[in-house]
């Protein structure tokens, strides 16, 4: 009865015995999961790493960026402060200079008028002419008259009622003993008379040259019309101004 108990209990072990080794032939293998997820994280560690590494790159980045920009605003607000400065400088120099030109026009206005005052041209054997012009228009004419003749002004003072001018001593050499030669000298005077008329007065220094540079006398006519000469080129001079 035992023997036949114990036959029938060996398949019921042989059973268990083939559960657990099935049980454990079943079990499935991870290790491969694990070693892909071990390298996984190793990636994403490293990755993290990196764009730390970047994220902080950016951060000293942006401060350089910001320090450059706050430089570039600081050397703008400077250099519009010297422009400022230089403006203001100019501009006071431009004023500076103007008051100058100003108190320089007015120093020699002043002093024309005191030589104005002082240089008088004696009218006696002189030649004169009353002129219905403003004294400006004839002293124009008087100018434009000897440089047209060949004379060129050494010494000239004008104001609002006088002017004077001293030419230079022309030469013209003989040319020939028959023909001779002349030096000459004008002292222009114009003052201002009431009703725009302005009084002309022409003095010659006028003297004959023979050949060698030998002085010839010559007749208070001749000088006379040698002072009349100018007046006349004066008044050729006012007329062609008019019709202009």
């Amino acid at each position: 009865m035992r023997d036949k108990t114990q036959s029938n209990s060996w398949p019921l072990w042989i059973g268990a015995i083939a559960l657990c080794f099935l049980a454990g032939g079943c079990k499935p293998d991870d290790s491969p999961f694990k070693a892909e997820n071990e390298s996984l994280r190793k990636q994403l560690a490293k990755e993290e790493s990196v764009v730390t590494s970047l994220q902080d790159g950016n951060k000293v980045m942006q401060q350089q960026i910001d320090l450059l920009n706050q430089e570039l605003r600081d050397a703008k607000k400077s250099a519009e402060g010297a422009k400022a400065d230089a403006k203001a400088a100019a501009a006071d120099l431009a004023m500076q200079a103007a008051q100058a030109k100003k108190l320089t026009a007015e120093v020699q206005k002043t002093v024309a008028a005191q030589a104005a005052q002082n240089i008088y041209v004696e009218e006696k054997g002189t030649q004169t002419d009353d002129l219905p012009r403003p004294l400006s228009n004839v002293a124009k004419s008087a100018e434009d008259a000897l440089s047209r003749n060949g004379y060129h002004i050494k010494v000239s003072i004008k104001t609002d009622q006088k002017a004077i001018y001293v030419t230079e001593r022309k030469v013209s050499p003989a040319a020939s003993l028959e023909t001779p030669g002349s030096r000459n000298q004008y002292v222009v005077s114009l003052h201002a008379l009431p009703a725009n008329i302005t009084r002309l007065s022409v003095k010659a220094e006028y003297e004959k040259l023979a050949q060698g540079g030998r002085v010839l006398s010559v007749s208070a006519e001749e000088v006379a019309e040698i002072e009349r000469s100018l007046i006349r080129e004066i008044n050729k001079s006012l007329a062609s101004t008019s019709k202009t």
